[in-house]
């Protein structure tokens, strides 16, 4: 995949259309190429070569798309990081994947003096927008960088990224992307739900530093497709870059759904350019999803579901269809089947655990033969993902593995509670452990968010389990909050749940 040569051929064919609006500054084709050329210019110039490690830890902004192309138009590998990292935990990515660069911006509770001392393979750091004498600025290698450049010949089997996912803490997990799987995002998009470069998305959540924010990148630059770049989630503000920029298309996860939901503003808004809406990372409530649609009715409704490791979407429901429920169907390039714990499939309707196969799926975990060995068996990628597939082939996930409560011996799924609470006109957000019980083993406990103003009690809200659950279903304890605690991408952080229970 020759990245270079496709921004040449995208800029020679849109020129002066804005590829990217941030912050109601445009960036052209045209641009959008000369920077990425410039900047890899400027990346030669300090001797990166083919296969060396150039991390990115920037919220979402340009520079950070600019990173990501000159990384890939050298044949270089990029390491995305989550900008809400701590020092140890950059520190550690760094370390692992023996990153050469690091491009970043000044933050609180950063030292980056410390930070280059402790990360022996760490030569160079890139400030964005700024000056400091002890490290390069981002704007002098752009200024002094050439916009012509040789184009290199990139094998597919180069490695393209290493994706660190959750547990960067310890031990990290890098998941593989080579420079052939790059492409495939948006190979997906385009044959589900036919995106491009006709479409404006909408990237107003999902951070670059996860596949599904370089997904917005990816389609941009392979189809042509216009972003509008926002730096971070603010509902109200989503709402009013759907309104003014006319998008056509966005994707986000279903928590974010349920943000923008409870703003009063909401029905005051008019998305009638919307084409279609895609929720992916999460199981959602399907519920809450037509509420959404009520607003939009021209829009195709579509659940997905993808993963790291899977290079994005792999599952998507087909435009038209009413089966919100579901996740949809493989894309024709990936096998997908349910097995048993024995690694056998199991028939239509019985629920395991999700496999897939394909070109698209990870080689592997960085420097991590384990723990490759044991998700990858038989050629089959074991996602740790609980799910069913129906009689026509629509698949179902019921959540993770980590998200199966056994209660005296009768098996509870997470996101099936969650979704019967979402039911309740007057719950914003729930979410839904397991937690110990020296009668039972395991019971449901239940975090729920209320809308403004009301009034719903435990009793209430129990009650109304009971006409929607098996009362071995209905969660045991309920507490209420203000919020719920949430990761980088969106969703709510059932991790930091399950360890506050643990500790009292």
């Amino acid at each position: 995949m020759n990245i270079a040569q496709l921004l040449e051929s995208q800029a020679q064919k849109y020129q002066d259309r804005p590829a990217l609006i941030f912050k109601n500054h445009p960036v052209s084709f045209s641009q959008l190429r000369d920077n990425s050329y410039k900047l890899t210019d400027s990346f030669i110039k300090l001797g990166v070569k083919k296969g060396d490690k150039i991390a990115i830890y920037l919220p979402n902004c340009p520079e950070y798309i600019y990173s990501y192309l000159a990384i890939w138009s050298i044949g270089a590998t990029a390491v995305p990081l989550d900008f809400m990292l701590t020092e140890a935990e950059l520190a550690s990515c760094i370390g692992h994947s023996e990153t050469k660069i690091l491009i970043t911006k000044s933050k609180p509770n950063l030292s980056l003096a410390e930070l280059k001392k402790k990360c022996n393979s760490l030569k160079e750091i890139v400030l964005i927008r700024e000056k400091k004498k002890e490290f390069l600025s981002f704007d002098d290698l752009l200024a002094g960088g050439s916009d012509k450049i040789q184009k290199n010949d990139i094998l597919d089997k180069g490695l393209a990224c290493i994706f660190y996912t959750s547990g960067t803490t310890g031990k990290p997990k890098g998941v593989l992307c080579n420079y052939r799987q790059i492409g495939a995002p948006d190979k997906a998009m385009a044959h589900a739900v036919g995106l491009n470069d006709r479409d404006i998305a909408l990237c107003g959540a999902l951070p670059f530093s996860h596949l599904g924010g370089l997904v917005f990148i990816n389609c941009m630059v392979f189809l042509g497709s216009q972003v509008i770049l926002m730096d971070r989630f603010i509902p109200l503000e989503f709402l009013k870059n759907l309104q003014d920029h006319k998008v056509t298309c966005f994707w986000l996860v279903p928590s974010m759904y349920y943000a923008i939901l409870q703003l009063k503003e909401f029905e005051t808004y008019d998305l009638s350019n919307l084409k279609w809406v895609v929720s992916f990372g999460a199981p959602s409530s399907p519920d809450q999803l037509r509420r959404f649609h009520k607003f939009c009715p021209k829009a195709d409704l579509i659940n997905g579901w993808g993963m790291t490791e899977t290079q994005g979407p792999a599952v998507v429901l087909p435009k038209g269809s009413n089966k919100v429920e579901s996740i949809g169907k493989p894309v024709p390039w990936i096998d997908a089947k349910i097995f048993d714990a024995e690694d056998k499939e199991l028939p239509a309707g019985e629920i395991g655990e999700l496999v897939v196969r394909s070109w698209v799926v990870t080689e592997g975990y960085y420097k991590d033969p384990d723990t490759t060995a044991e998700t990858t068996r038989n050629s089959w990628f074991h996602t740790g993902d609980l799910g069913r597939i129906d009689a026509e082939g629509f698949l179902y996930i019921v959540g993770r593995m980590r998200e199966m409560i056994k209660v005296a011996g009768e098996i509870v799924f997470e996101p099936e509670v969650e979704s019967a609470i979402h039911k309740h006109p007057e719950v914003a957000e729930v979410g839904v452990i397991g937690v110990q019980d020296k009668i039972r083993g395991e019971v449901p406990k239940a975090y729920v968010v209320l809308k403004a103003g009301s009034k719903l009690d435990e009793n209430g809200l129990r009650y109304f389990c009971r006409e929607h659950l098996a009362h071995f279903k209905i969660p045991h304890y309920f507490e209420f909050r203000s919020s719920l605690p949430k990761n980088n991408a969106g969703k709510v952080d059932k991790e930091s749940l399950r360890k506050e229970s643990v500790s009292k």
